[in-house]
């Protein structure tokens, strides 16, 4: 039976891999920083060879995107470094590895939905230090392993722009949300479902790149709006651009990715985007 390590499992998608765990038949260790420093290399070794660990999910990041500005070596070490160490000791102890990246790798200056190919050029720090620790995965090339670039991830669990916008819907008559950012929101319960079911059928002998997100296309101002509706809370959204609300980091005004290469391999079926927001809403007790 496979032994399964989950880094950063508190956060949204290692919740849901909490959660859908006992659908599985798999042996299941979930850390966090607390548990499992993934930033000493010498204790993950030893956790992994105790534990026969035979395929690791690291959900582990540094999110916080404005405040990498200032907090870059800390950003490194767990977005870059970590996965350095996970993936030297992925490969050295033949171990299957998927990562969880970002669509802050890319400018958002494009004008298709991103395809795992295209150039990178991250605008901050968060998107940088997340591009090195792919780059470093692809380096060190550990089999059976594979990057799953992510965006606008949202939950049940932990903060997130749903929660913010249903709590701050809730306290005002009105909003300002931005419209000139497009992308697709990613329901977390979906990717870690994706993940858990395509595991046993990776089998690469270099690291491959795939995008995941929930289908459709909208802009931030969409999703909130969709979010008030869906939860019958009375707040009006007004859209406002970007440069009307300034952050210490850029975000991309287009982060559209294209999935057709993920659907392909592992013969996926990926909802829309209103069915997940759906779903997450009942879960929280907040669909009317």
């Amino acid at each position: 039976m496979p032994n399964i390590l989950v880094t950063g499992s508190y956060g949204q998608v290692g919740s849901e891999l909490q959660s859908l765990s006992t659908e599985y038949q798999y042996n299941f260790f979930f850390t966090d920083k607390n548990i499992l420093d993934i930033t000493d290399k010498s204790a993950l070794q030893k956790y992994c060879q105790e534990n026969k660990i035979t395929h690791i999910i690291n959900c582990a990041a540094y999110t916080a995107v404005d405040k990498a500005q200032e907090d870059c070596q800390n950003a490194d070490k767990i977005n870059h470094i970590a996965v350095k160490y996970l993936s030297d000791i992925a490969k050295n102890n033949d171990i299957s590895l998927v990562h969880i990246s970002t669509d802050y790798v890319f400018d958002g200056k494009n004008y298709r939905p991103y395809i795992e190919t295209d150039s990178t050029n991250p605008q901050g720090v968060y998107g940088q230090t997340k591009l090195d620790g792919e780059l470093k995965m692809l380096e060190i090339n550990p089999k059976n392993s594979i990057i799953i670039r992510t965006s606008w991830v949202y939950s049940s669990f932990g903060a997130n722009f749903v929660k913010t916008m249903l709590k701050l819907g809730k306290d005002r008559e009105e909003l300002n949300v931005i419209f000139d950012q497009v992308g697709t929101p990613t329901f977390a319960k979906d990717l870690a479902y994706t993940i858990l079911e395509i595991l046993p059928d990776i089998d690469t002998k270099d690291v491959e790149i795939y995008h995941y997100s929930n289908e459709g296309v909208l802009s931030w101002y969409d999703f909130a709006k969709e979010i008030m509706k869906m939860a019958k809370v009375d707040c009006k959204i007004k859209p406002i651009l970007t440069k009307d609300y300034p952050t210490p980091a850029s975000r991309p005004h287009y982060s559209l990715l294209d999935k057709s290469k993920i659907k392909n391999d592992f013969n996926l079926s990926i909802p829309y985007w209103k069915d997940s927001l759906s779903q997450c809403l009942t879960i929280l007790g907040e669909k009317k």
